[in-house]
């Protein structure tokens, strides 16, 4: 807390602003874009490493969130404590581990982790860093949170690289990576089950485990369409101009946004809020390359 304290006082109206827009680079909406546009439009292995990381290093933090539920630090600091205005809205949760920094080390590092470009590497394991500091300048993290994430990704990333280090397709391989992300949801939403019901210890509101059953739902989506894809689909990039990339996009990412906010019809609770990102990760993984084979690709890529 005395390192909080003492960021805080280097605290200036522009810091303020400066900070807050380099700490988007951990918000779901540019990962999301990210990774669409990696994964429809430039090299999909590139996007399963990213994927394998992001989902992985998202339910093992939410796991340890709602395991540990350390309170941000304006909730157990010092009395005359705040963080930054702006910060707050996007600050859901428990605070260790942080989600903000394992979403950009997520895609930033598995980026910089298969570019060849040193200067690439460089700058590209460096923001995470970065966006690790804005979220402590911003009071909304320990260094504890920041650390964690970092290191819990920056692992992960170091494994998605060696498991899936070719284009060749492993039908065992892609069902174990596949089983490994479904085990690992199933166990992050039995603890959530657990915490909400109060089965272990005090019981947690559900806002407080919404981020956890969120990345269970998704993750499990992802795995069922990444072994999908890989074995069966096995869609290809490349399509017969730039144009036809732009209007594959831009009806991908549409429907996926129309999926993510029109599902909201389900309900906020739990479960429809998890089966929400469900949904929005079928259409990615599953539906929109079946789509993207029969309309947009003009060879086999693999």
């Amino acid at each position: 807390m005395e390192l909080l304290k003492a960021i805080e006082g280097i605290r200036t109206p522009f810091l303020d602003i400066v900070f807050g827009i380099i700490t988007r680079l951990g918000e779901q909406t540019i990962l999301i874009v990210v990774f669409c546009v990696l994964f429809w439009c430039i090299n999909k292995k590139m996007a399963y490493i990213m994927g394998v990381v992001f989902f992985m290093s998202s339910l093992v933090v939410q796991g340890m969130k709602i395991i540990f539920r350390v309170p941000r630090p304006w909730i157990t600091g010092y009395p005359d404590f705040r963080p930054v205005g702006d910060a707050l809205p996007e600050a859901t949760g428990y605070a260790f581990p942080s989600g903000h920094t394992q979403n950009a080390a997520a895609y930033l590092g598995s980026l910089g982790a298969t570019l060849k470009q040193l200067w690439a590497k460089v700058i590209l394991f460096a923001l995470p860093v970065i966006v690790a500091f804005t979220r402590m300048y911003l009071g909304v993290h320990y260094l504890s949170d920041v650390i964690a994430s970092l290191v819990i990704t920056f692992v992960l990333i170091f494994i998605a690289t060696k498991v899936i280090a070719d284009d060749a397709v492993c039908k065992k391989r892609e069902l174990v990576i596949a089983l490994v992300i479904v085990a690992v949801s199933i166990v992050v939403i039995v603890i959530a089950a657990l915490r909400y019901h109060g089965v272990v210890g005090q019981a947690s509101e559900a806002r407080q485990l919404r981020d956890a059953t969120r990345a269970a739902g998704a993750a499990i989506a992802f795995a069922i369409g990444y072994y999908i894809e890989r074995m069966y689909i096995r869609f290809s990039v490349k399509t017969k101009n730039i144009w036809f990339q732009i209007l594959k996009f831009v009806i991908g990412l549409g429907m996926t946004m129309g999926i993510q906010e029109g599902a909201r019809v389900l309900g906020d609770s739990l479960v429809p809020d998890a089966f929400r990102y469900f949904l929005m990760v079928v259409w990615i993984m599953i539906v929109y390359p079946v789509i993207i084979k029969k309309f947009f690709s003009i060879k086999k890529e693999e």
